[in-house]
């Protein structure tokens, strides 16, 4: 089969947005008093990527397959995109480039044993593994204690589960235990927008999407703005229903894709020394809800 998949409408509603971001004086150009829209034109891009303006139309109409890497590079530096927002594009003209594909992309590989392993050896910091949907895939006691509002979440006792998406925009009580609501919300959606971008044939990530637009405005909001996030660390503030309030560091590690899939390692710590670190100890002698072979996959 040579055809790839049809992600021009991505393409086209990406480069339409990071266009109408940018002021023409941020560019040297005028800002005129006839704009109809708001942003640069085509046509200015076109100019400040050295291309036709036809060209430019044709790629931001979404056909984006066969465009070179230098011709992508000049549009990066016209539309003044950060790395993350390069390589967004840059997987988007992978993804639209016609080749001779394989099987559709396979469900979650199993999580091997040795790294299991390596999840309940670590005892005071929270760990788990997620796919790029946001999935848990497994987790050590302490992470399914951390985040015992999810794990009891009828988000995830419907699909069998957890998922950090379904439980920030579909269950109220994400409000509460999330402090930074909006700030999580906002980073959940940019890290599936990535996602759609890599993985634009994942049949179990489209209905996700689809499941969230339906159901949550905000998320349709956020889907809308095509806001990107491939790293994912910072600082995380939770109200915990049994210790109260966390400020918790967290990381998140890629781990070698097999398959094609991609998972990632994320550890949330505390600042030893600090009554956080103390809730945390806290948690790991609680006695965490009971996680079936559901919600805590075996594969």
């Amino acid at each position: 089969m040579d055809n790839a998949p049809d992600n021009r409408a991505d393409i086209r509603d990406f480069l339409a947005s990071r266009r109408a971001r940018i002021r023409p004086e941020q560019v040297g150009l005028p800002a005129g008093s006839r704009r109809r829209v708001p942003g640069l034109r085509r046509e200015e891009v076109a100019v400040l990527a050295g291309v036709s303006p036809e060209w430019y139309t044709r790629l931001e109409k979404g056909n984006i397959a066969g465009v070179s890497d230098d011709v992508l590079e000049a549009v990066v530096r016209a539309l003044q995109l950060d790395d993350e927002e390069r390589r967004y594009l840059f997987e988007l003209a992978r993804a639209a480039r016609p080749a001779r594909r394989g099987p559709a992309r396979p469900k979650d590989t199993e999580v091997a044993d040795p790294v299991r392993w390596l999840l309940h050896s670590i005892t005071l910091s929270a760990a788990f593994i997620r796919n790029g949907r946001l999935d848990v895939l497994t987790s050590n006691p302490l992470a399914r204690a951390l985040h015992a509002p999810m794990f009891a979440s009828a988000t995830t006792t419907a699909h069998g589960r957890a998922n950090f998406a379904r439980f920030h925009f579909l269950d109220p009580a994400s409000r509460e235990f999330f402090i930074d609501w909006d700030a999580g919300a906002a980073t959940s959606a940019a890290l599936l927008r990535a996602e759609a971008g890599r993985a634009p044939d994942d049949k179990a990530l489209r209905e996700l999407v689809g499941e969230l637009s339906t159901l949550s405005p905000e998320f349709r909001t956020l889907w809308a703005a095509h806001d990107i996030r491939f790293r994912h660390e910072g600082i995380k503030r939770l109200q915990h229903p049994v210790v109260g309030y966390l400020e918790l560091f967290y990381q998140s590690l890629a781990l070698p894709a097999v398959s094609g899939v991609a998972n990632e390692l994320s550890v949330y710590t505390a600042e030893p020394g600090t009554k956080h670190e103390e809730h945390l100890k806290l948690l790991s002698s609680w006695s965490a809800p009971t996680v079936s072979k559901a919600t805590e996959p075996n594969n």
